[in-house]
């Protein structure tokens, strides 16, 4: 029998910050790290190395005996414990919510029944949903930037697993100095991240709020399991990547000309977005093809351009293709769409 493909090794990404302050939430309970440090593989004397990464399997481990062994899952960041499986109630009790708007408006909530030193909030305008978490009282310094950036993690871990899709964010601010271990952000959030702002927030497109939540009571006690299961990079496929793409083939054209810059855009594989689209049924073509047909119907609508230069506008090299491919989409010639019924 063949022997088995290794997997390959995690990246050491964690920053030992973070670490450093879930020690210090055993210091705050009187208790000793040192056994579940053993168990996460992460040697004392690198607790004092600044710059140490641990992996996503090493932190993981860690997290799970700290909230155990402390019984809070807030690991010392707020005035009261949060007993453990307190943020499973929370997804427990927007589990049944109709779409991810509601369940993310639960969320925020009822999270005030666990704490009011912080309040979460959702709000919605001009198509961009934005989570806001305030501190009513403000976090002690050792904790602070490790409590904020956990319950924006955990709400947009909870989000993704309801809806079994990424919800890519557009942002993500922080209301604390850049930190030397900055680089991990845009590893945990997105690539657009700013420090030193009011709150602690990120936004996304707001259409998401509108997708019908994937998961039932059963998948919930599997994910349950774990004490942070809640990881995003699981979630490769997003359901709004087509809606996204379009947007992009609309508003900036000029930058997405293949898909290997669609892809950087997205800040996923050329691959991967193949792969998704494949997954809706429709090419990367075929989204091409449709913007340029809709821009092209508005021009010929909206005013008298010659046809050439409406065909330079939406991308073809010369109005003979355009004519071509404008009759495979709507059956007549630019001329004669532009004329209408009777013209």
């Amino acid at each position: 029998m063949p022997a088995a493909t290794p997997r390959p090794p995690q990246r050491a990404a964690t920053p030992m910050a973070f670490v450093q302050a879930i020690v210090r939430g055993y210091e705050r309970h009187g208790r000793d790290p040192s056994k579940a440090l053993a168990a996460a593989q992460i040697a004392p004397q690198d607790l004092k190395k600044a710059a140490a990464r641990v992996t996503a399997a090493q932190f993981e481990s860690l997290n799970e005996a700290a909230m155990q062994e402390l019984d809070d899952e807030a690991l010392g960041w707020f005035d009261r414990r949060l007993p453990w499986g307190s943020y499973g109630m929370l997804c427990r009790a927007s589990l049944s919510s109709p779409n991810l708007g509601v369940a993310i408006k639960r969320w925020c909530r009822h999270h005030l029944l666990l704490t009011d030193n912080v309040v979460l909030s959702l709000r919605a305008h001009g198509g961009i949903a934005t989570v806001t978490v305030q501190e009513r009282r403000p976090l002690q310094p050792q904790f602070r930037e490790f409590a904020l950036v956990s319950l924006l993690r955990f709400l947009h871990g909870y989000a993704s697993w309801a809806i079994d899709s990424r919800v890519s964010l557009r942002e993500a601010h922080f209301p604390f100095a850049q930190p030397s271990h900055a680089d991990a952000y845009p590893l945990m959030f997105c690539d657009t991240v700013t420090f030193g702002a009011a709150h602690a927030g990120y936004s996304f497109d707001e259409r998401y709020l509108q997708l019908p939540l994937q998961r039932d009571e059963r998948a919930l006690r599997t994910m349950l399991r774990r004490a942070l299961p809640l990881t995003v990079l699981q979630y490769r496929r997003d359901r709004l990547l087509g809606q996204r793409i379009r947007e992009l083939l609309r508003t900036r054209a000029g930058e997405v000309g293949n898909a290997n810059a669609l892809a950087g855009l997205l800040n996923i594989s050329t691959r991967t977005l193949h792969r998704q689209l494949r997954d809706e049924g429709v090419t990367l073509q075929a989204l091409k093809d449709e913007v340029r047909r809709e821009r092209a119907m508005e021009e010929l609508r909206r005013d008298k351009k010659p046809i050439k230069q409406v065909a330079l506008m939406v991308g073809f090299r010369n109005e003979k293709s355009f004519a071509r491919a404008f009759r495979q989409w709507t059956g007549s010639t630019p001329g004669e769409f532009r004329r209408g019924p009777g013209g």
